[in-house]
């Protein structure tokens, strides 16, 4: 399987033929990863994780493209796109199957911002077994031994200690930045540094990962 990062939390996933977006949002390239899609998921509704407007445009054009996400995106799709029979809504702790690509889902609750901000619904989706993409939480998934996470690296729901914590607690052969579109250079270097150093004690490979970049897996 190959992954390309589309920028922030944007992944693209292709295998045997088919491909796989997850989260196109606005401080990713959307379009770059809407390209040929097949699949869509979609974690929750902020914007950095679904850009409304190329989303609906690329559905519009393809009416084949199968699309999971929480209820409130799936709502909004169904309202706007044409053969909104297409948009699943899922939840915590189900098994779906997009085309060749098998996904298990994960939480149900975005990550606490303030108590004064609203918590919307999260998924975390773990794809093929092994790759997790838990969007704005840190969950661990019960029940399967991540391959490769996804590691919110930077956001305003989270400080270093707790994304430390939850790469030992994942404990993934390796992992990748997302979540990552806010950060200056001089503060990934001091984030990446830790990551690297607690996952080369807790047996997990810290990969950076730029915008563009594509890994095999």
């Amino acid at each position: 399987m190959r992954l390309t990062k589309h920028g922030h939390s944007c992944i693209r996933l292709e295998k045997d033929g088919e491909v796989l977006v997850l989260d196109p949002g606005n401080f990713s390239d959307a379009e770059a990863a809407l390209a040929g899609a097949d699949h869509l998921l979609i974690t929750h509704e902020h914007p950095d994780h679904w850009d409304r407007e190329p989303v609906r445009t690329f559905l519009a054009e393809h009416p084949e493209v199968r699309v999971c996400a929480p209820g409130s995106v799936a709502a909004a799709l169904r309202e706007e796109v044409p053969a909104p029979e297409r948009v699943h809504t899922a939840e915590g702790g189900q098994r779906l199957r997009a085309g060749s690509f098998d996904v298990l889902t994960v939480g149900g609750q975005h990550a606490l911002i303030h108590p004064q901000v609203p918590v919307v619904q999260n998924l975390g989706y773990v794809v093929d077994g092994g790759l997790y993409h838990p969007g704005d939480c840190l969950i661990v998934p019960e029940g399967v031994r991540v391959q490769t996470l996804l590691l919110p690296i930077h956001a305003p729901w989270n400080k270093v200690q707790e994304v430390i914590d939850f790469l030992i607690a994942v404990r993934a052969e390796r992992a990748l930045p997302i979540h990552d579109a806010l950060l200056a250079q001089n503060g990934r270097d001091v984030i990446e540094k830790h990551l690297t150093s607690f996952g080369s004690r807790y047996g997990t490979e810290y990969r950076t990962l730029a915008a563009g970049d594509a890994v095999e897996l």
